[in-house]
């Protein structure tokens, strides 16, 4: 099977060797994904809502730029820094999700990657055979 690549231009993908999404036949796995604004930075500083919208938005792009919709999801994993922000992330996700219905987990960790990130979200797809 083939296998395709998707970036986001996100800084770490050379420096730690990874791609923002991989599709191999029907499944897209797309890696954890920061909330980072097209300038680089961190999108929304201190709103995990403004920062799951983001997330999404580069998950969504990265599912797209593969030959997926967003309706392919099956699986999305969410992390946060905070339990006390799960509502307003759990908002954003709901947002996108409410009629697909992903199977889909919330966990808080102590730290992610970029120290003001507040949220980081992952996803799996399977794609329709067209």
């Amino acid at each position: 099977m083939t296998r395709r690549s998707a970036t986001s231009g996100s800084p770490y993908e050379d420096s730690i060797g990874f791609c923002r999404a991989v599709r191999i036949g029907q499944m897209i796995s797309v890696a954890g994904t920061g909330p980072i604004g097209f300038d680089g930075q961190t999108a929304s500083p201190g709103d995990a809502y403004g920062q799951a919208k983001r997330c999404l938005e580069i998950i969504a792009k990265a599912i797209v730029d593969l030959g997926g919709q967003i309706e392919d999801v099956v699986r999305t994993r969410i992390y946060l820094v905070n339990v006390d922000d799960w509502e307003a992330v759990g908002r954003a996700h709901g947002e996108i999700f409410s009629a697909i219905k992903p199977a889909a987990t919330m966990v808080v960790v102590n730290q992610l990657i970029g120290e003001d990130w507040l949220v980081e979200i992952e996803a799996d797809c399977s794609v329709s055979a067209a």
